[in-house]
């Protein structure tokens, strides 16, 4: 179906002949935290807006208005809880593109009140556990064990830099799934506040654990590492924790630099200096095609006629892509359903039961039936463990190679078990 799969050109078209809003909306919510001291994602719940105006201006799903409604998580367990709690007294049917680290918090109420949750940005455990989630990319698992394979093809040794929390302890033991992958040694784990102003004592930590200590010489005098790399997963406060990091590699061997998408993305180089960015060079992993694919042609379409100039959308945050292709496999789903059964009760059903949804290519054709599972240990909703190996060149963060990388086998041998 052409407006499932929200191909090129199929910004038009789609949707039922005749006004929208002459029944009930069908109603859904989005969460992301805003305004925090933390990681902020405004862009997800301003995608999704965008997006049901569009579906709206096209007639709506089966004549009827998608109805968002949007709730600030604010990187509060509490806040996750609430609003989860918000869902379902609204009677949504279904969470569509959101983002929280509170997995444990927001999915015992979704599967009370039995409402499923559409492409949440994969940060936890949850996410990948409950039969209630419905996973459109492989989370943190599939990005981190894909840096670990990119940095193992030059690293010999490795420093990851993340966030003490709930959610980042995970990290260390998927990217060692990577660089295990790869024939590499266990990368050094150095943990960091995930709101700080200052990370100088984190960065200088992780220079010396890769061996690119004082006594070596500096880089401003050119001295270098080829073989040890540092790599960051710290959200929003990367660029604060790379800002850090450039000031002390003046006085340490130069090292290479990598993150996963989110944490590193073109906004933040072009800040930085563009091509002369600290982050020239640095290596990135990310879920889906680069930013200039033309496959994200449609959602720009849709964020320039139907975002009405809210500086919230970035088109090359994962987050708001995220939100895009969970909305794509939400709209899929509607369109398939009877026009007089839509509830979360139907949308669970018809996903249970293998509905595919295209993304125009952004992801494979998705499905979360009984034998879609990819049979990775500790996360058996993920069925889709594609990433992208990116690099900062001449300012631009460009694709390394040419289409996506499968990281499954990775997860099956190497995922910890424990």
């Amino acid at each position: 179906m052409l407006c499932a799969a929200v191909g090129a050109g199929a910004l038009t078209g789609c949707g039922t002949l005749g006004g929208a809003g002459s029944e009930p909306p069908i109603t859904v919510m989005t969460w992301a935290p805003e305004g925090t001291k933390a990681t902020n994602m405004p862009g997800m719940p301003a995608m999704a807006q965008a997006y049901a105006r569009w579906v709206n201006a096209s007639g709506g799903i089966h004549g009827r208005k998608l109805k968002v409604i949007t709730c600030n998580e604010r990187n509060d367990p509490s806040e996750a809880a609430r609003c989860a709690r918000r869902a379902a007294s609204e009677k949504v049917v279904a969470v569509v593109g959101s983002y929280s680290q509170y997995g444990r918090y927001f999915i015992s109420a979704l599967e009370g009140a039995g409402i499923p949750y559409i492409g949440g940005y994969g940060l936890t455990q949850e996410e990948f556990d409950s039969p209630y989630s419905y996973p459109v990319n492989g989370g943190q698992a599939a990005l981190l064990a894909g840096n670990g394979r990119q940095l193992a093809s030059v690293c010999h040794r490795v420093a990851l830099v993340r966030p003490d929390t709930i959610a980042g302890d995970a990290f260390p033991d998927l990217l060692d799934a990577g660089l295990a992958a790869g024939g590499r040694q266990a990368a050094e784990d150095v943990r960091a506040p995930e709101d700080a102003g200052d990370y100088t004592r984190q960065a200088g930590a992780a220079l010396n654990r890769v061996g690119a200590e004082t006594s070596l010489g500096g880089a401003a005098q050119g001295a270098e590492l080829s073989g040890s790399c540092v790599t960051a997963a710290l959200g929003q406060r990367t660029s604060t924790f790379f800002d850090s990091f450039r000031r002390l590699q003046e006085d340490h061997p130069k090292v290479r630099i990598a993150s996963v998408l989110g944490s590193v993305r073109q906004s933040l180089v072009d800040s930085t200096g563009g091509r002369e960015s600290p982050l020239e060079g640095a290596y990135a992993t990310g879920w889906y095609p680069a930013a200039d694919d033309p496959r994200w042609g449609p959602m720009k379409k849709v964020i320039k006629r139907y975002a009405f100039d809210d500086d919230n959308i970035d088109a090359e945050d994962p987050g708001t892509q995220t939100t895009w292709i969970a909305y794509t496999v939400l709209r899929s789903v509607l369109n398939a359903l009877d026009a007089d059964d839509i509830s979360a009760r139907t949308v669970r059903r018809a996903l249970d039961n293998g509905h595919a949804a295209g993304t125009g290519g952004l992801t494979p054709t998705l499905r979360w039936g009984f034998k879609d599972s990819l049979a990775i240990h500790g996360y058996p909703r993920l069925v889709n463990a594609d990433v992208t190996y990116q690099v900062v060149r001449d300012g631009r963060l460009v694709a390394v190679r040419e289409g996506s990388v499968n990281v499954a086998g990775t997860l099956q041998r190497y995922a910890p078990r424990g």
